[in-house]
């Protein structure tokens, strides 16, 4: 790609320059003065991104985008999608900016990508690693650059904590990447079919703490912290250890999804009966449904993950409602009867034939039904355990 020489103020050579990452900042030569530096910085700050990002400051992001040989609409679209604030003319990106622009330009150059693609990947890579950053600094970080001895700050131990840090905490992020990234291209290629490798049929769930409203007044912020950090961590290992997919956390509530509806339900009852033998936790409910579901950078959309956060909403207390689909989706895997007589009739069969009759780990009982907002009148079902004998 070449660069876009269209817009105000003229490089050295007499070319106009493009707009800067922030159009609404002063524009200028990108070899002048760099108005956008702040030459009050913390010099510690400077030598820790330093020290994180393995360069120095060298470039304005025109210069930046020339020597990638990109456009700087292209580049500021690539900054931004990444999270990152407008920057005006300072003389702020590295030789890692300049790289990180010539990966993904090839990428679109070679066909690999489409541009609109590229910016998704910029996107979703940004989202996912701000929110992984600022947990390592504010927590982590935080707890390891508690001053030794008395005397110290914490700004002095800082750096070299980091120093030591840095490149185990990379060594692991790039296995953890690595290891999601061949769990879930495992589970595309075993897709059905190409339309389900977007459009796919998947249970949904949601686990919301009821009350939690009411908590956040009369508890003091650290309690707090420290009740969603426990409940969040309880439910992301529990949706871990029993096969499905933790999507997010809300807080006071989190999204998981699982292949399977048999997954999905243990993971629904043990998220109950774990937090019902915590005193510390509030009670708990979960609405589960079952259908079509679209993914997005990560996310899950569409119909069926309505339909589950509503279930959640008039879910009882310690309880987990499903929708029909997900019932039925039960039954016809048999791990849940269709009712109460047809257990007993399958029991009375195998018996007479000197069969071991069926074993059901679920038990369902249809509710009353009610009106959905948005959705129309649904039949919520009510997801038990039972010993699992028919």
């Amino acid at each position: 790609m070449t660069v876009d020489d269209t817009g105000s103020g003229a490089d050295a050579d007499g070319r106009e320059e493009p707009p800067p990452l922030s159009s609404s900042l002063e524009r200028g030569d990108p070899h002048a003065a760099d108005p956008g530096e702040d030459h009050g910085e913390d010099p510690l700050a400077l030598r820790i991104e330093q020290l994180i990002l393995g360069a120095e400051r060298r470039y304005t992001p025109f210069q930046a985008a020339r020597s990638a040989g990109v456009s700087v609409e292209l580049a500021t679209r690539f900054w931004r999608a990444m999270g990152f604030a407008d920057i005006g003319q300072a003389k702020a990106l590295t030789e890692a900016d300049v790289l990180a622009l010539r990966r993904l330009s090839g990428l679109v150059e070679a066909g690999l990508l489409s541009e609109a693609m590229a910016v998704q990947v910029a996107r979703s890579t940004g989202q996912t690693t701000a929110r992984l950053a600022e947990w390592q600094i504010d927590s982590f970080l935080e707890g390891l650059t508690e001053p030794p001895e008395p005397g110290m700050t914490r700004t002095e131990v800082t750096y070299p904590i980091i120093e030591l840090l840095l490149p185990e905490l990379e060594e692991f992020l790039v296995y953890v990447w690595r290891r999601q990234l061949a769990a879930s291209a495992g589970r595309v290629v075993q897709t059905a079919d190409d339309e389900e490798m977007v459009d796919r049929r998947l249970a949904v769930g949601f686990a919301d703490l009821v009350g939690f409203t009411r908590l956040t007044r009369r508890m003091e912020e650290e309690e707090l912290g420290e009740l969603v950090e426990a409940f969040e961590t309880t439910a992301a290992d529990l949706v871990a250890a029993r096969g499905g997919r933790l999507i997010k956390t809300l807080g006071d509530e989190v999204l998981y999804a699982a292949d399977d509806a048999g997954v999905a339900a243990e993971i629904a009852l043990r998220l109950i009966e774990t937090m019902a033998n915590d005193e510390t936790m509030p009670e708990l409910r979960v609405g589960i449904a079952f259908g079509t579901v679209t993914t997005r950078m990560g996310d899950v959309f569409g119909t069926t993950v309505n339909l589950a956060s509503r279930l959640t909403s008039i879910a009882p207390r310690d309880a987990v409602l499903v929708d029909t689909a997900f019932a039925e989706e039960l039954i016809r895997t048999e791990e849940a009867p269709a009712s109460e007589a047809e257990a007993a009739e399958a029991v009375a069969a195998a018996e007479k034939e000197g069969e071991e009759p069926p074993t059901y780990r679920f038990g369902l009982q249809p509710m009353w039904q009610r009106p959905v907002r948005g959705l129309g009148v649904v039949e919520p079902w009510l997801l038990t355990r039972r010993d699992g004998r028919a």
